[in-house]
């Protein structure tokens, strides 16, 4: 029996413009307990941006959170998927681009996001990635 992305995704979007700063997306990310935004230009999907993009691409080189803007750090362009394809596809393009979530995109319009932790829950579930994508977040300030 095929599996489906919308079978394993994690459902709704959260979305930033472009030029909102990374102090913005950063609070937005911890409010949510996540680790990536979709970045959104109207509908459209324009990029993905994570806490390791943060990290990395702006604060590590010195940049200025509050005045830099998203577009600045996001992987623009993201590779997407659609609810209605396989699993299987959803793997070989994580596979073959060595990314570890892709947008679920339906009709235009981003729906979802999978990532590799939501194909470890659902495949398999005892495993060490499972476990920790499960875990509550460590936050440090109790929330």
């Amino acid at each position: 029996m095929t599996e489906y992305v919308r079978d394993v995704m994690t459902p709704g979007v959260v979305a930033v413009r472009p030029d909102s700063s990374l102090v913005e997306a950063a609070l937005l990310m911890r409010a949510r307990n996540i680790g990536d935004v979709v970045v959104a230009d109207g509908q459209d999907v324009v990029g993905v941006l994570t806490d390791r993009d943060i990290t990395v691409r702006a604060v590590a080189d010195g940049l200025d959170p509050m005045a830099v803007s998203v577009r600045t750090v996001c992987t623009p362009d993201p590779l997407t998927v659609s609810p209605g394809a396989p699993v299987a596809d959803a793997v070989t393009l994580m596979r073959e681009h060595a990314v570890r979530r892709l947008p679920v995109v339906e009709n235009g319009l981003p729906v979802g996001m999978v990532t590799l932790g939501d194909l470890a829950e659902a495949h398999v579930p005892g495993s060490a990635l499972a476990d920790i994508s499960r875990a509550r977040p460590d936050t440090r300030d109790g929330t």
